[in-house]
């Protein structure tokens, strides 16, 4: 089938993709064109941007976590607007590990057989520019790149060398954005935004975005976004009719979910109804709940004060409730979040504290989950963690699912912990990636037959 396509590339981070991807997404929707966002690797932030320009939920594209059919097959099916832009991730052949062009932007672009833009950072450069044109472009024997934007040039006379320097690699300068600190999308919070907060960064994608796309060749990005090779027809996944119920934490502390994972739950056959910690009393009638990753340390007074939502939540996890909760689920359901000399009673769940650090945890993960409330038996596990917390005074016998080879930097690293009919851990999952949402929606079922 024929989808119009694009990926945007960087050299290396932070050389103004997501800025630049929300650009040519608002150029786009100026000339009549639907969009589809997508946004490579395991990245909860960058699609709240992407989200809010095009007014589509962004879809995540890691290979991964996904695997080859497995991303294919959701890059196909969440392909319904007239276009799909997709953002990569670090520089455009950093892939797992760093040595490996395995789960790159290059990697998903070769998987999609996408054309890619890749941007370049001009700031310090001149006729050299050229030379890193044609780094990336000989790199790889198919490297797929099409057109060149260059961004942060300082004068006309600049942007001249560097268009005079490129004529040698035959790409196409697509772009060139002047350099402007006002042109780049600051984060607030540890390197994170919050995906819920898009009435605040409309107003500021939009200005940003308006002002780049003036300096862009959007029409000849739509030709090339447009003369792409077809991809399979869409996969045939015939949705079951709805058994159960599922409620799913979201508001400005949980908000870190893949779209896919929800979509999966649905085609198990949950519906799902979505509830706030922080504001609502009460969780809606339901199964099963669901308590993504997201910002819990942030709004830890409100979440503390909310006495009744706690007592629910704990009440229900020792009736037996099917619970899966990840990462800032997991922080929200041990006994307290302390950062500084601020600590924040949670729900109380699992007998842990979490502790707030200044380090970052970010890693791919595998290793074996056992058998819990989304897995009816011992299997092996791909996902990542990404966090700025651990997990203090753990009780000596509390039990855990997963048993990780990578994680943290150590081997053998557990995570997961189980009360109950709940699991909890700092790792998230791809839901496709096994039959984790089957397994799930059935203990829900379950439940609801007491």
């Amino acid at each position: 089938m024929k989808i119009p396509r694009i990926v945007i590339a960087g050299a290396t981070s932070n050389v103004g993709k997501t800025s630049i991807a929300c650009s040519i997404i608002y150029a786009l929707k100026k000339r009549g064109y639907s969009v589809q966002p997508f946004k490579v690797g395991p990245d909860y932030i960058d699609p709240g941007y992407l989200s809010s320009i095009s007014n589509n939920e962004a879809f995540n594209l890691d290979v991964w976590l996904m695997g080859k059919n497995n991303l294919l097959s959701s890059f196909i099916s969440n392909s319904k607007s007239s276009v799909s832009v997709i953002e990569g991730v670090m520089g455009y052949y950093d892939g797992f590990g760093g040595g490996s062009n395995y789960a790159s932007t290059h990697h998903v672009a070769y998987i999609t057989k996408s054309p890619a833009l890749l941007i370049l950072d001009a700031s310090k450069t001149a006729r050299s520019i050229a030379a890193a044109a044609m780094g990336f472009q000989k790199f790889h024997k198919n490297s797929r790149i099409s057109g060149i934007i260059l961004n942060k040039i300082g004068s006309k006379k600049h942007e001249d060398l560097c268009r005079q320097a490129l004529q040698s690699t035959a790409l196409p300068v697509l772009g060139v954005i002047p350099k402007d600190p006002a042109l780049s999308l600051q984060s607030r919070y540890l390197g994170l935004f919050s995906t819920l907060e898009r009435g605040i960064l409309y107003k500021k994608i939009e200005k940003l975005s308006k002002t780049i796309s003036e300096n862009l060749d959007i029409d000849q990005i739509i030709r090339l976004l447009k003369n792409v090779p077809d991809l399979p027809k869409e996969p045939n996944h015939i949705p079951k009719k709805a058994r159960t119920t599922i409620a799913v934490a979201l508001d400005t502390s949980f908000n870190f979910y893949y779209q896919d994972n929800l979509k999966a739950l649905q085609r198990e056959g949950a519906s799902l109804k979505f509830f706030s910690p922080v504001n609502d009393k009460k969780i809606p009638k339901c199964n099963g709940l669901y308590i993504g990753g997201g910002f819990p340390e942030i709004l830890g007074t409100q979440l503390a004060k909310n006495q009744a939502m706690k007592k629910t939540i704990k009440n229900l996890a020792e009736d037996n409730l099917p619970i899966y909760a990840e990462c800032g689920g997991l922080m929200y359901l041990t006994k307290s979040i302390s950062s500084g000399n601020k600590n924040h009673k949670m729900v109380g769940l699992f007998d842990a504290e979490t502790i707030m650090t200044k380090k970052m945890k970010l890693n791919y993960t595998k290793g074996k989950i056992s058998n819990s409330v989304i897995s009816d038996k011992l299997h092996s596990l791909q996902g990542h963690e990404f966090h700025y917390s651990k997990l203090n005074s753990i009780s000596s016998d509390s039990k855990f699912a997963c048993e990780l080879e990578v994680g943290d930097g150590i081997k053998n690293h557990k995570d997961g912990l189980i009360a109950n009919n709940a699991l909890a851990s700092y790792g998230h999952l791809y839901f496709d990636s096994s039959n984790y949402a089957e397994i799930f929606v059935k203990n829900c079922i379950a439940y609801s037959r007491g």
